[in-house]
Order: structure tokens, then sequence, then C-alpha cells
């Protein structure tokens, strides 16, 4: 008898033993099955169990993570046809792969299903409950990326720590005000592997304002003055202050404290004395303690009182962060998940047609971007807006639709008769340069009759606009004045200082009410606000009796002296003298002008 395969008759019988032998293993196979699906599901719920359960405990996060993962892997392996394998194979917890076991196995793998632990809200798994997404708080993952020591046995820390804790509103209202800005500052820092105590500078620096504007001309998050920003690639013009900007004066600290960091040889606490009070005055302080043969680090430098106290406020804020209870105190929470996002918005916009877009308040679109001056966003870029997450898919849709002619409102001006730009442009509040590139003028020649296409605002108040914030600070100080400022305009030779003796005011509060630095030139022709009260106010001092001098510096003259000497101060002598404005030192020989009241007694 012939077969078509081949096989010989007395194949038969080894081929029946074989067949009766393959059906006894697979009856057994099977018939364990069951149990390893039971196997498979009780170690998917302790491992869903461990993974809600490390997400309350306060152990370092990434700890954590990595062991929850761990264990997920080592209880939903594939099961293998080979039954005899199939304890082996869920017991692998080391691996979260299938490289452990044989490849001859791999080919012969048929998997099961496995339980979703993925499941998006609104979904549900026949096999198994979802499980509860595990979203650790932002504080914990910045105590993961914690690297400095707090010298929590210096006294300066100690002082600062008390002041911290016997204050616990002020931390409360700054971590608020941080909500939309940390987790972008902790990603950056995160990415560029720098200390995350470093998140929380801005605390120090601006206590999360953006809008904070300082004595010195720093603006921002991070307090950046116009001389850093400009080397560090920070834009700032009519339109816009990238200062202010989340995103680009984020990426110029990284940059500027990674810089300072290098130059003192990995010293992070020079680092930030630096990145506060500058590298040539730090660098100073170390050269004058090498030369008496003292320690040169942060401790033991002589170093002005705000830098002094600068470094140790950082450090015991994060020894805050790092343990809070010890210091009884709450922290509010904060979630470990982006707040905003970027929309790229391709060309100008209106702001109060992108609040109208997005479904949110002109006032928090502002807040979230705070580097934008004026009522749109700026002509040449960056072509960007911040928006929480929740309202960047609509605010896209919306812009879509939107035709490109209608992004801003435009009005046309008949020229008239003895008008110039600048008296257009300050009527519709606009600069000179933006009606010139509008209607691409080379020069600055206009002929009446002629008409100009000038881009104006869509609504009648952007209350945090730059010229927003200037009248809501001058209703501030009006109602808290009880009167009406009074106007000075500035003229040739003019100076805060000369200004405010003028008034009997002070500097500084001439600075605040202006919203200017101290330190700053004063454009000619800028119109000043002075805020007296009625029963205080004084005659303002006659400009015939403030005097302006030429001084030579003699040998052993330093500013502070020369200052004490005429009643004046170090940053008002250095207002009149742009020589030495960015200097320390002067020398014997140099010419110097002063201002000085020639009714004060020298």
């Amino acid at each position: 008898m012939q077969y078509t395969s081949g096989m010989s008759f007395p194949d038969i019988p080894r081929l029946l033993q074989t067949s009766i032998c393959s059906i006894l293993f697979l009856t057994s196979a099977c018939s364990l099955l069951p149990q390893a699906e039971q196997s498979l599901q009780d170690n998917t719920a302790d491992a869903v169990q461990l993974a809600a359960t490390l997400s309350t405990t306060d152990e370092p996060i990434q700890d954590n993570a990595s062991q929850a993962e761990l264990t997920l892997l080592a209880s939903t392996k594939p099961i293998h046809a080979d039954a005899g394998r199939i304890v082996q194979t869920l017991a692998a917890s080391d691996s979260g792969s299938l490289h452990n076991i044989p490849e001859q196995d791999i080919e012969q793998t048929h998997a099961v299903p496995v339980p979703n632990l993925n499941l998006t809200e609104g979904q549900a798994s026949s096999n198994e409950p979802a499980a509860e997404p595990w979203n650790p708080d932002i504080w914990s993952r910045i105590r993961t990326g914690f690297r400095l020591d707090h010298h929590l046995a210096e006294r300066r820390v100690k002082q600062q720590l008390n002041w911290f804790i016997n204050n616990p509103d002020y931390l409360q209202r700054v971590i608020k005000r941080s909500e939309p800005y940390l987790y972008y500052i902790v990603e950056s820092l995160s990415a560029s592997n720098m200390p995350l105590e470093l998140s929380l500078l801005p605390i120090v620096e601006s206590a999360f304002d953006p809008f904070a504007y300082s004595h010195g001309r720093a603006s921002g998050l991070w307090q950046f003055i116009p001389s850093t920003a400009h080397l560090y690639g920070i834009r700032i013009d009519w339109w816009y202050d990238g200062r202010r900007d989340l995103i680009d004066s984020t990426s110029a600290a990284i940059d500027f404290l990674e810089d300072l960091h290098q130059h003192f040889d990995g010293d992070w606490e020079l680092a930030l004395a630096s990145y506060n009070s500058g590298m040539g005055m730090v660098g100073k302080a170390i050269r004058s303690n090498k030369k008496q043969l003292k320690p040169a680090n942060f401790w033991y430098l002589k170093l002005p009182r705000e830098t002094q106290s600068y470094v140790p406020k950082l450090l015991a804020l994060s020894a805050i962060i790092n343990d809070p209870e010890h210091y009884n105190i709450q922290l509010p929470s904060l979630a470990n998940q982006a707040y905003l996002t970027t929309v790229d918005i391709k060309a100008q916009i209106d702001l109060a047609l992108a609040a109208d877009l997005a479904d949110i308040d002109l006032d928090q679109l502002y807040r979230l971007n705070p580097g934008y001056n004026q009522w749109a966003t700026h002509p040449d870029g960056p072509h960007r807006l911040v928006l929480p997450v929740k309202q960047a898919g609509n605010f896209e849709a919306h812009l879509k639709q939107l035709p490109d002619a209608s992004r801003v409102s435009w009005k046309r001006h008949i020229i008239k008769t003895g008008e110039n730009l600048g008296s257009i442009a300050h009527q519709y509040g606009v600069n000179v340069s933006t009606i010139k590139q509008t209607n691409h003028l080379s020069g600055d020649m206009i002929r009446a009759g002629r008409t100009l296409l000038i881009p104006s605002a869509i609504a009648e108040n952007y209350a945090m606009s730059i010229n927003g914030r200037a009248d809501n600070r001058e209703d501030y100080y009006r109602k808290r004045f009880g009167t009406e400022p009074t106007l000075y305009r500035v003229s040739a030779g003019d100076s805060l200082w000369s200004i405010a003796m003028q008034f009997n005011v002070s500097i500084r509060s001439l600075a605040k009410w202006n919203g200017i630095g101290t330190n700053g030139i004063l454009p000619q022709g800028k119109e000043m606000k002075i805020f007296i009260p009625g029963t205080n106010r004084q005659k303002p001092k006659s400009p015939e009796k403030l005097r302006t001098i030429r001084y030579k510096v003699r040998k052993g003259d330093s500013l502070s002296r020369i200052a004490s000497k005429f009643r004046v101060t170090v940053a008002s002598i250095k207002s009149w003298n742009e020589k030495i404005r960015n200097s320390t030192y002067i020398q014997p020989g140099d010419q110097i002008t002063i201002i000085v009241d020639v009714t004060a007694s020298l």
C-alpha cells in the first residue's frame, strides 16, 4: 500500500505513539491555563494597588515610579504555549522585555489579552477596574532635583527661615501666583540638568510677578536689566519686552546661570550671588579675601547687603519645600503637569480678539503673555501666544476660521496741515516706526492730503498693556494721596535727582510714580507725575537754587565720599555722568558733573 506522504507501513505504530503523547501533553497544558490567567489578574491587581499606594507617599517620585513600572512589567508578561514555563515567565521581574527568554521560545510565544491599565476618562474595562492615574504634585518632583547644600546651620539661612515661618501667608500667595509658570520652569531646568532649587529663584527675584519692575530697571520673573537682556538675545522694543515673557526670559536665565556657574568653577553659591550683584562685584570680593588669606567662598565674602541675604533666602525656601512638615508649613498642591502650551499664530493679532477666540479674560491673556507691551502682538514676532492647555484647541480652531485681514483693525488718516508723524502717532497710541513701517515710509516727511494706514485697537480698554498699567498706577496713587498729580515736563539737563529736589520728594518715590528705574536717563520732553498730599504740599524749589558744578576728582576720592560731601547719591552722580555710569572706579583728575542744592549746608 502506497502513502502519498511517502511514509512506510512500519512508521505507523511510531506515529500513533507520538500522537497519543502529544494529546496527553496538550491536555495537561490546557488544564493550567485558567490558573495562569487567574495568576495574571492577581499580579496585575497587586501592581495597581502598589502604584496607588506609592502615589500617596512622600518618597522621591522617580524611585517609586521605576519600582512600580518594574512590578507592572513583571506581572503582565505574555503567557507561553508551553504551560510548564508559565510560572517562570510571570516571575521574571528584573526585565521590562522578553530579552531573558530564549529566542526559540519567543518564536513559539502566543500572547493572551492583558487588562488595559491606561483607560481614558469615560472608558471601562470588562476585565479590570480602571486604575487611578499616578500624578504626584510638582513639589515631589522638585525635591528629587535638589542638589545644593542648604546650609541650615548658617545664621543668615536661619534668619530667612524664621521670616518665612512667621509669614506663611506670603508663601501661600506667591505659590498661588506661580501656578501657571512653575511647571514650565521646572521642565526647562530639568532639560538643562540644572539644580531644581533654581525653580524657586523667581520667588526671590520677583515673587512670581511677571510685571515686577525694580528701581534698578530690572523687569520680569527673572528680573533682567536691559543690558544683560540684550546680551542674552532678549528683544526689547515698543511692542515687546521679552524680559517679561515666560519662554524668552527663562531660556535666557538658564543660559546666564550656566555661564556664571562655569565662570566660578561650579560653585552655585557664587554663581547666584553674581546673578544678583554682578560678576565684577563678586570677583572683586574674592580677590580681596584671597589677598587677605581669607576663605573665598560665599559665606566669607564682603558683598552688598541685598546679596548677603539673597542666597540664604533661596536656600531657606529650598529647605521649606524639601520638608514643609518640619517647619509646620502646608504647601498648596500644584499638579505635576503642564498648565500652559504655546500656539503658533503665524502673524500679528489684536490681544482683545485673541482673548475672545480663546474664551478667556483679556487680563488673564496678558498675564500669560506679559511680554506684549501694547494692544496687539508684535508685527515681527514672536508669533506665538501662551494659553492654558484647556483653551488652546478651541483657540486654534477659531483662529483658522478668522480671515487674515480681520486679525488687526485699521484706520485711514488723512494728513492735515501742520501734522507730523509724532502727533499722529500720539493721537492713535502707536509709535512713529509702526506708522512708517506700515506705510513704507523711508523718512519723516509727510504731505497734507495724503492718507496713512494706522493699526488701531479693537477694544477700548487694555488694562494690562503698558499704558493701561500706567493708568492703573496713577489711579492708585491718586486715591492714596487724595490729590491729582503735578505734571512736570523734562528739560535738558534734568535728572531724577534734580526733579526730586525741586519738588521735595525722594528719588525712589518719583521713580515709582512714573514706573521707571532710579538710574536711567530721562528723555527730554517726558511728562513726569509728582504726587504730594495736599496737607504736605510745599512750594517746589526754584531751579535757580540748583547749581551744576564741575568737580575735579582728587587723590583718595571715591564716588561715595563725593556723594556724601555734596549730599547727593552715588546713583545720581552716575546718572549725571555717562562715562562712569557703568563703572565703579574714578581716577584722580577726572572731571564729573554734580547738581547741588545751593540752599543746603555743605
